[in-house]
């Protein structure tokens, strides 16, 4: 295989690339947003600098994907929290748990997404939309909420400013002597966004604390609310925010 060959991969292996090129499509991706108060000193601990905290809120997302282009379909579970950076009302992604992989191993290697292998599930349990993740053979968390209870609101404002918010993730990634080649954070906006529907709604979520799922270490205090929402759009590449390896 000659060098022009080798760069045009978009993936290892090069027999078989893990996932091709991007931009990414997605659609019918629907969410379940669970967002509460936890404890100020935690939030703080959790965000690397320069992020600051906008407030005290965190929220656990269940997203089930049924078709990703050059993914597949998998599911999804992201602790989220609302920062700033420059003064600019961003979203940090904290963890992320996903059960394929093709968008783990993408999601880690293009855009430095958190991910690691859990297997989260969103359905709909009579009147109820219910998710959970397990780690480890282990149940992590369980998010309920009313299935549907505003289906005749029309004012989809609040969705679409949450979508088209700036993601923050931390992208990490060594050398081959162990230190960092790669210490980035990194900014990410979706694109091409349809709101096909947005509910709003009681929720209640419970986390278990776990060594290697660690999102109970930002505990719940007060749960504010849980938002339902079924999109389509486009997953684009990032861009650098900031470089920790440049002086």
């Amino acid at each position: 295989m000659k060098k022009s060959d080798v760069l045009a991969l978009s993936a290892m292996p090069l027999q078989s690339p893990t996932f091709p090129r991007g931009p990414y499509k997605f659609f019918n991706r629907q969410y379940m947003v669970v967002s509460y108060q936890t404890e100020k000193d935690a939030l703080r601990e959790a965000l690397p600098e320069p992020l600051e905290p906008a407030g005290d809120t965190v929220a656990v997302q269940w997203l089930d994907l049924p078709d990703g282009e050059g993914f597949g379909a998998y599911s999804a579970v992201a602790q989220i929290i609302p920062c700033l950076f420059k003064g600019e009302q961003c979203n940090f992604v904290s963890q992320m748990y996903v059960d394929n992989t093709p968008p783990l191993a993408g999601g880690r290697e293009i855009w430095g997404y958190p991910m690691k292998y859990g297997k989260g599930v969103l359905k709909v349990h009579g009147d109820t939309l219910t998710g959970t993740l397990h780690y480890a053979d282990q149940m992590i968390a369980r998010g309920t909420m009313t299935y549907k209870h505003d289906a005749f609101r029309k004012d989809l404002s609040k969705e679409k400013e949450l979508l088209a918010r700036t993601q923050i993730t931390l992208k990490l990634i060594p050398d081959i002597d162990g230190k960092p080649a790669i210490a980035q954070l990194v900014g990410i906006n979706f694109t091409d966004v349809t709101v096909k529907g947005a509910w709003s709604g009681e929720a209640r979520l419970e986390l278990i604390p776990a060594v290697n799922c660690p999102l109970a270490d930002l505990p719940v205090k007060d749960v504010l609310g849980g938002s339902q929402m079924v999109t389509d759009m486009t997953l684009p590449y990032g861009r650098v925010l900031h470089d920790y390896l440049k002086k």
